[in-house]
This record gives C-alpha cells, sequence and structure tokens, in this order.
C-alpha cells in the first residue's frame, strides 16, 4: 500500500509538470507563429486609380496593387476608374486579378463626368461591388476592329469577336448577379447608360457621391469572394491611395497613342538627321532613343504595320533626295508615304486607341516642313562654290601690280600672283581669273 502510494504521487507530479511543460511548449508555440507569421494589416481600404485608356501598364499597376493587397489582407480594393476603355488582353488580366483576388475589389466611377467605357464596363460588371457616381455613365463595350483583311474576312472575324466579347460579360454578369441581358446588349448593340439607370437595371449596386460615401454605403454589406461569403466592416477604417511607379508612370505616358506617334516622328527626323550630318551625335542620340521608347509603345497599341512602314519608307526618301537629285520627286513621294502611313498607323475604332486629329496633323506638318528644310538647306550648301584653294579663285577680281605684256603679277585675295593674260593690261587696271594653273593664274581685263 505504501509503495503503491508513492507510485501514485510521483506518478501525480509528473502529469503536474508534463502538464506545465505542454502548457509552456504551447505558449511558445504560438508565440513563435505570431511572431514568424507576417503580420496583416487588415485596417486598411486601398483606392487605386484608373484615369485615362486600359494598357498594359495600368494592368500591370493593378494587378500589383491587387497581389499586394492580398498578401497584407486588407478589407477592401476600390478602383476609381475614368476611362475610355483599351486593350482587350490587359482588361482580362484585371479581371483575372479581381475573380483570384481573396480582398474584396470595389470599381467605382467617379468623379462625375465620368466614365467606364468599353473595357471599363467589363471590369466594373467583373467587381464584387460595383458603384457610380452621379453624373456618370457606363457601357457602350462593343469590341473593335484591331484586323485587317478583305471585307469577308472582317465581317467574320468581327462576328466571332463580338460573339466572345459578349458571352464574356455575360458570365462575368451572372457570376455578380447583374444584369446579364443588359451587359450582353453593351456589347452586342453599344449601349450605353446613366448611373441613376445603371441601378435600376441592376447594372450596378449602389450611387455614391465620393469614395468615403461609397465605403459607409458598403459597411455591413455581404458579398462573396473566393474565400467564401464574408460580411464588410468598412466603417470606421483608414482609407490610403496608391499611386503608380516611376517606371509604369512613364510607360503608361508613352502607351498613349499620341504620344507614341510624336516619339516615332521625332526618332525619324533625328536619325534623318544624323545620316545627313554625320557626326553630330545630339541629333542621332535623341533620334534612337526616341524610336526605341515609339516601337515599344507600339507594341502596346494597334498598329498598322503598312502604316509603319510607309513612314518609315517616307524616311528613306527623304535621306536619298540629299544624295540623288530627283529635282524634288524624292521629296515628294517622301510626303505623301509619312501621310498615308500616318492617317494609317493605328488600325482601330475605339477613341481612345486613335491619334488626335489636333496632334496627328500639326506633327505630321511640322515633321515635314522640317525636313524639306533640311533637304533645301543641304541642297544649297552642297551648290555653293568653295571658298578656299584654287577653285575658290575662279571668277574672282584682282588688281595688276606688274604690267601683264602678256606675263606679270596680279593681287588677288590678298597675295601677289604670277599672271598671264591675251594681249596687254597695264598696272592698276582690274582683272578676273579665269583658271589656275599650279601657281600661276590666267586672267582677263574686267571690262566693268
Amino acid at each position: 500500500m505504501i509503495c503503491a502510494s508513492r507510485y501514485e504521487t510521483m506518478s501525480r507530479k509528473q502529469n503536474f509538470w508534463f502538464s506545465i511543460m505542454l502548457n509552456k511548449s504551447s505558449f511558445l508555440f504560438l508565440v513563435f507563429l505570431w511572431f514568424a507569421s507576417p503580420v496583416f494589416a487588415a485596417n486598411q481600404i486601398v483606392v487605386v486609380k484608373i484615369f485615362g485608356a486600359i494598357n498594359p501598364a495600368v494592368a500591370e499597376f493593378v494587378s500589383q496593387e491587387i497581389h499586394q493587397a492580398n498578401k497584407e489582407q486588407q478589407a477592401l480594393i476600390v478602383l476609381n476608374m475614368d476611362t475610355p476603355g483599351g486593350l482587350d488582353t490587359s482588361m482580362r488580366q484585371i479581371i483575372k486579378k479581381i475573380q483570384s483576388s481573396h480582398v474584396p475589389v470595389a470599381s467605382y466611377v467617379s468623379p462625375s463626368g465620368s466614365r467606364a467605357a468599353s473595357a471599363g464596363t467589363f471590369i466594373t460588371i467583373a467587381s464584387h461591388i460595383a458603384a457610380m457616381a452621379p453624373g456618370t455613365n457606363i457601357g457602350a463595350a462593343h469590341p473593335v476592329n484591331m484586323m485587317g483583311g478583305n471585307n469577308q474576312q472582317e465581317s467574320t472575324m468581327d462576328k466571332k469577336v463580338v460573339n466572345d466579347a459578349a458571352a464574356y460579360i455575360r458570365s462575368l454578369a451572372e457570376l455578380r448577379n447583374r444584369n446579364s441581358h443588359w451587359a450582353e446588349l453593351a456589347v452586342v448593340k453599344s449601349v450605353s447608360i446613366s448611373a441613376e439607370e445603371a441601378k435600376r437595371l441592376n447594372v450596378i449596386d449602389l450611387i455614391a457621391g465620393n469614395v468615403k460615401a461609397l465605403i459607409l454605403a458598403i459597411d455591413g454589406r455581404e458579398i462573396q469572394t473566393t474565400s467564401g461569403p464574408m460580411t464588410l466592416k468598412t466603417g470606421r477604417l483608414e482609407i490610403v491611395y496608391h499611386e503608380m511607379s516611376p517606371r509604369l508612370k512613364m510607360l503608361d505616358i508613352i502607351s498613349n497613342p499620341n504620344v507614341a506617334y510624336v516619339l516615332m516622328m521625332i526618332g525619324v527626323v533625328g536619325l534623318y538627321f544624323e545620316m545627313s550630318n554625320p557626326g553630330l551625335v545630339f541629333p542621332g542620340v535623341i533620334g534612337a532613343v526616341s524610336m526605341v521608347l515609339a516601337l515599344y509603345a507600339m507594341q502596346t497599341l494597334p498598329i498598322d504595320y503598312a502604316g509603319l512602314l510607309l513612314v518609315l519608307l517616307g524616311a528613306l526618301f527623304f535621306i536619298a533626295e540629299i544624295g540623288v537629285m530627283s529635282y524634288g520627286l524624292l521629296s515628294l513621294a517622301g510626303v505623301v508615304s509619312i501621310f498615308l502611313g500616318s492617317t494609317m498607323l493605328i488600325d482601330s475604332d475605339d477613341p481612345a486607341m486613335q491619334i488626335s486629329q489636333s496632334i496627328l496633323y500639326p506633327t505630321l506638318g511640322l515633321t515635314i516642313v522640317f525636313s524639306i528644310g533640311i533637304i533645301v538647306f543641304a541642297t544649297q550648301t552642297r551648290n555653293l562654290k568653295k571658298q578656299g584653294g584654287a577653285e575658290g579663285m575662279l571668277g574672282e577680281t584682282g588688281i595688276v601690280k606688274e604690267n601683264l605684256n602678256p606675263h606679270g603679277r596680279v593681287l588677288v585675295h590678298g597675295e601677289l600672283w604670277d599672271a598671264e593674260c591675251e594681249g596687254e593690261i597695264m598696272e592698276g587696271e582690274h582683272v578676273i581669273v579665269e583658271s589656275v594653273e599650279g601657281l600661276k593664274v590666267r586672267v582677263k581685263k574686267n571690262s566693268l
């Protein structure tokens, strides 16, 4: 009995210390997890501004922000939009990130006077929350022609593109329980509606005057994400605004069709100037850098390569005019080629992807005038009489210093030359140089 009692006592002591060690281990393990795991800041609402066309730079920016918000487990992402549309590939990249996001994404068309057209319509429909400010509009999502070919091929391709886009936006609307019929009409019929009508037709969820009003309006709203259903708690959260990095800002700027066209013209003129005047360096450097940036931008734009080749061909015609006297025919061909190429350069019916006429024609005109000016200057320079050496003496006037009978000496350009003539010319009379033979000039009497 005594042995048993001692055994039980020892067992109880062991269990006591074991439980203490277990509790300590659990506590230390929890502490370890706390410090080892990232600290999530789920107390912020991230606002991302999309003002302008949807291009690869914008798609990269939005994708990075959604990824980072998911990594930090933020409460909400707001895409503050005012866009005329953009590239289909960039739009789909953004939508894929929205659909895979565990953090809810709200598209908000704002401020008043803004729009979510074309690609912006797709993004708004695909978002977990769709909102608009008063005085905004949404729609006109008909896909534009970005391919060439004959009329029959274009018609067939257009039908395929439209049908694909209609099915895509319909599936997005059904996923978010929004008006799929109107969404399809926005693609097929290119319809556009105001914010009030969009709310009435269940295209969007709500109308809010500003970001803060939007945040308060969605507080307590239940939504469905990839993580499952969740209730938003946004009423007292901090709002932070994120902007593009300098690199993405630069890419966004040069992806603008107007900027890309201006860069290409600067590149053409700079390279042309360097080729026509080798050794200047600066025009060549500026031209090369501008052309590289323009070529990058054109990778993000619906470029008609026939138009691009015509522009480059026009530049070659101008360069050829310097070396070949065509009496202006090559220059005329260059003007026509650059003009036709510039008007054909962008193959898109989407205004967001087109070169503005207020940019196109002034830039085109200045480029042509500048190029013709260089040609005229080069031609005149080439035709100028040489001012030095023997050739520079031809036609110059001089004064006889020693009687020419027929040999003597004359003063030309402040230098004394041995001279000869036909007949006799007396000292002090003026003569004209007819030819130069070594160190001797042949002259004739100046009758003037």
